[in-house]
């Protein structure tokens, strides 16, 4: 977990990548209706935004202890 803490800019940069391009992706997917390929799209596009949110969230995690 200090890996995020210390490289901020990387996570930073990451967020917005996966964040912009997920969007895009569901956006753009969900111009193809009823073709397959658009739900393709839209289902990679919401891993992408997803990935976003983990690795917002991964400073914050607590770090468990072995009994």
């Amino acid at each position: 977990m200090k890996f995020w803490k210390e490289h901020t800019n990387l996570r930073v940069t990451l967020i917005t990548l996966f964040f912009f391009v997920g969007l895009g992706l569901v956006i753009y997917g969900w111009t193809l209706t009823g073709k397959l390929s658009g739900l393709g799209l839209m289902i990679a596009g919401v891993i992408l935004l997803l990935a976003a949110l983990m690795i917002y969230n991964k400073p914050f995690e607590t770090e468990k202890r072995k009994l």
